[in-house]
């Protein structure tokens, strides 16, 4: 059961029940086509869930159904809450967005740029907006991209720390601020948050965000094995044939506390993020973030700033990026503009809609269908609105 959460404001559009029961019907067609083995769907409309229903199977080898508390690889989903707790330092001016990384971790006013040196020094702006020039190695096929993928970044029991400099010796992908590139920015917020603050991620969060939120499950390792017949899995033929992102499986216990992509959790953890969010970073009478901070953090700094996009920009024609979200800045009836969220690769998504005073978040573990499900689920949430 989703706790009573606190509403903020109203909206102009309201869900209609007839129409909300295609989600149902959707996901509930999507597992007995064999496409998904389950999923857990929530809409959350004037903070109280208008749906949450579990559709399928938790694990496919058991035959566990799905339940609402199951545990999921949330994957790049992380990048939000590593995303807000870097703002929350920011909020405390202990963090500006124009400090240059390098007054954190010195090793990056020596990188370079195809051997060029850097034209300008990469920002806690460009981490948040992946514009720092530091990519991904499992995806793409540039010379930058195959030195990632060689350089033995995850070898060995590495905390941020250890990760995080293997990163400073190689060179960028492109100048900071040029380009939204992907990839490995979050991580290194992540070690920024580690230095500024004195803690570990992991300690960071939990004092300031997740503990306070409620969201006891949500962490960078199972650390009950009792628990670990709550963990979702995908089917055998949809998942990974190499580790993603330099994680094997988020569930293996590990030092590395990747606030780009090491997350796992429930949904009600997540509804109770969301919600914050949506309230404009407050709840239960708690600040978290300042409403501007919000504002700022969901709107978008990319195409405004002039940015290039390239093939490999996820977020879509009709999209910009924040700091932490995609953000959409098209109106297209009946999808709205700002809109905001991100996805998982191992299948979960969600999305904010301020406008309708909303939030979905989906939990699945079927990589392979995630950007399909997302775009159809949109339409059918957005559809259901009159």
């Amino acid at each position: 059961m989703l706790p009573v959460l606190a509403r903020t404001g109203g909206a102009s559009r309201q869900l209609d029940r007839a129409r909300l029961d295609r989600v149902s019907d959707y996901f509930r067609n999507e597992v007995s086509s064999g496409n998904i083995p389950g999923a857990v769907v929530l809409v959350q409309q004037h903070a109280a869930p208008a749906l949450l229903q579990s559709f399928g199977l938790r694990d496919p080898a058991t035959r566990a159904p799905m339940t609402a508390d199951a545990i999921f690889r949330i994957y790049s989903m992380t990048k939000p809450v590593t995303s807000v707790a870097a703002m929350m330092l920011v909020d405390d001016g202990r963090l500006s967005l124009n400090d240059p990384l390098s007054k954190f971790i010195p090793a990056f006013a020596e990188t370079t740029v195809e051997g060029a040196p850097l034209a300008r020094p990469i920002t806690i702006l460009d981490l948040l907006r992946h514009t720092s020039g530091i990519t991904y190695g499992f995806y793409g096929e540039t010379a930058v991209r195959r030195l990632y993928a060689n350089a033995h970044l995850f070898d060995g029991d590495i905390d941020n720390a250890a990760f995080v400099a293997r990163l400073a010796r190689l060179p960028l992908a492109e100048q900071p601020g040029t380009l939204w590139d992907y990839g490995h920015s979050t991580d290194v917020l992540g070690r920024v948050i580690e230095i500024v603050s004195g803690r570990s991620l992991f300690q960071f969060e939990t004092e300031r965000l997740l503990g306070p939120l409620g969201m006891r499950e949500t962490a960078f390792v199972l650390a009950d094995p009792s628990q670990r017949s709550r963990v979702a899995e995908p089917s055998p033929r949809d998942w990974f044939d190499r580790p993603i992102a330099g994680l094997d499986d988020p569930i293996r216990p590990r030092r590395w506390e990747s606030g780009g992509a090491g997350m796992i959790g429930t949904i009600s953890d997540y509804a109770r993020f969301a919600q914050m969010l949506l309230n404009g970073g407050a709840l239960d009478g708690k600040l978290y973030l300042k409403p501007e901070t919000v504002a700022l953090m969901a709107q978008d700094h990319v195409l405004a700033a002039g940015i290039r996009r390239d093939d490999l920009y996820f977020p879509g024609a009709e999209s910009g990026f924040g700091l932490g979200f995609s953000v959409r800045l098209v109106e297209k009836p009946p999808r709205p503009r700002g809109e905001y969220g991100w996805d998982g690769v191992g299948g979960t998504f969600f999305f904010i809609d301020p406008a309708d005073d909303l939030f979905v978040i989906v939990m699945m573990q079927a990589p392979s269908q995630r950007g399909r499900i997302a775009n159809e689920v949109r339409q059918l949430v957005y559809e259901a609105l009159t």
